[in-house]
């Protein structure tokens, strides 16, 4: 039995092609909760979306994320985070078939207009607990492909039903606006986030914010109203007894004309006086007591206190205070690739290939970047100092994101010492193109290339290699031989001192590789 991704049985493998949460009056805004909001209210909105109306709480949320810039920019930074990475699709099995499936899922998921903007869409779950996308489906030269993904404003939902909360949201239409209906099999793409265990409504990262953006709101409205009492010199309009209403409305005005337009026009009698703020400095505890609320809501949605807690000047402070932590990362796009696959590809291949298929993989390359020098060390320790030789050619290809070379492309070869750009310059590559075989594929072939080099290379000088030969036999070590060479030759210059070193270490590698 087939069943979609609500575990109910799909009766028809026919994708619904017209619109099912279309545009109604419910879209628009009618509460603001935001505004007045106070705990009691707070905690009223919260216990509403607990018995699943999530109306209310999901438009406060849109609102915190508009309102509270930092809250805006930290929950942006996670969502990109994710959206920022390379994709795959990849086969279900190594068959033929499976890969052209997925090559064709690939295709497909190219076709959709803002799949990069849906992407970003289903994390809005991240925030909100859940998030919800149209699948709008079309039938084009007989294949079934996906036009766009719709957003649908989580206020269209409902967790709430006559027999009590849901696991699963149902659709509000104007036929059923309060318990709403079941959405229809492989019509929408629902992604749920659990930051903690319990009902969907609850699983979101902004309910745990939403406390603090509270009281950060009550932080900065004492915080504006301390810096206009204080910032501002205060003006004391003062009248003697006995002065007639006329009079004092007239001080009035001039006491407030005074704090705009800095001009009135009063009586003689009339004393107006401006007291200068004994406060000096600014007052941190507001300004702290913020820091404090913004270092809460990035520990909850980055896993770290994110800005604040970044140091100007400090090695590494900017780049760790705009970025998420690896493991919330990668679950973000295990979730991601999850509800991908089970939602779209899931049905995609169900309409065009039929049931039981083997359904592509929607792969997020989310691993962390590997230190490559660092493997690259390790590899050469293993090769040259263990003599590990259990390392295929293909791992190392993978490994380091290396293209295997196609017949006869040309590849990079190991530079020989005294080669252009070496230090000592006595002894000059020469060309052996014609030498040279179009593909080096086997050690044997390599070497006897490697000893063309150094032979053409000793045999263009003329420097006596029989001494060369004889200092070689008698030196036993590097040092000692560089020592014997600046004996022996003591008339020459520099240059052509580093040369005649260059081939005495060609000749002892030779003799060497003889000896082996």
């Amino acid at each position: 039995m087939l069943v979609d991704q609500f575990g109910r049985e799909i009766r028809s493998n026919k994708p619904i092609l017209e619109e099912i949460a279309v545009q109604t009056v419910r879209d628009r805004y009618g509460s603001y909760p935001s505004q007045g909001l106070t705990p009691e209210r707070l905690a009223r909105i919260f216990k509403e979306a607990d018995q699943g109306d999530v109306t209310r709480q999901a438009e406060l949320f849109e609102e915190m994320e508009e309102k509270d810039l930092h809250l805006g920019g930290i929950l942006q930074t996670r969502k990109l985070a994710v959206t920022g990475l390379e994709w795959d699709v990849l086969p279900a099995s190594d068959s033929a078939e499976d890969k052209k499936i997925a090559a064709a899922a690939r295709e497909m998921i190219e076709y959709i207009e803002n799949f990069d903007d849906a992407l970003m869409d289903i994390l809005d779950a991240v925030g909100k607990g859940f998030s919800a996308l149209e699948i709008m489906w079309e039938i084009s030269e007989g294949q079934v492909w996906v036009k766009t993904l719709e957003w649908v404003h989580q206020k269209r939902f409902t967790f709430n039903s006559p027999q009590g909360l849901l696991k699963r949201p149902r659709l509000l239409t104007d036929d059923a606006p309060v318990w709403g209906e079941d959405l229809p099999p492989n019509k929408f793409l629902v992604h749920a986030y659990k930051a903690r265990s319990g009902a969907t409504p609850r699983g979101g990262l902004l309910r745990p914010c939403a406390w603090m953006y509270l009281f950060k709101n009550y932080d900065i409205k004492d915080w504006l109203i301390f810096n206009e009492l204080f910032s501002v010199p205060m003006r004391i309009g003062k009248y003697k007894p006995g002065a007639s209403s006329n009079d004092i409305d007239a001080l009035k005005r001039a006491v407030f004309n005074l704090g705009v337009d800095a001009a009135a026009v009063i009586s003689e009698s009339t004393m107006i006086e401006i007291l200068e703020s004994k406060v000096t400095g600014t007052n941190s505890s507001h300004a702290k007591f913020a820091e404090f609320c913004d270092k809460a809501m990035s520990k909850a949605v980055l896993g770290h206190t994110g800005n604040a807690d970044s140091t100007p000047g400090k090695l590494g402070a900017e780049k760790q205070a705009t970025e998420l932590r690896q493991d919330l990362r990668e679950s973000d796009a295990k979730a991601l690739m999850k509800t991908t696959k089970f939602h779209l590809l899931t049905p995609w291949v169900m309409f065009n290939y039929g049931p039981g298929k083997g359904v592509p993989k929607f792969k997020i390359h989310c691993e962390e970047e590997e230190d490559l020098e660092k493997a690259a060390k390790v590899y050469g320790i293993l090769v040259k100092e263990a003599g590990f030789e259990g390392i295929p050619e293909s791992h190392i290809h993978d490994r380091f994101g290396i293209p295997k070379p196609q017949a006869g492309e040309k590849t990079l070869r190991l530079r020989q010492p005294g080669g252009p750009g070496d230090d000592a310059p006595a002894v000059e590559k020469t060309a052996h193109k014609a030498d040279v075989p179009d593909d080096i594929d086997n050690l044997i072939t390599a070497q006897r290339y490697i000893d063309s080099l150094a032979d053409d290379a000793l045999a263009r000088g003329a420097i006596d290699l029989s001494a060369i030969e004889w200092i070689v036999e008698k030196a036993e070590s590097f040092d000692d031989l560089q020592a014997m060479l600046a004996e022996v030759y003591t008339d020459i210059g520099m240059d052509e001192f580093r040369r005649v070193l260059a081939e005495a270490i060609i000749r002892a590698d030779l003799k060497g590789r003889t000896l082996a």
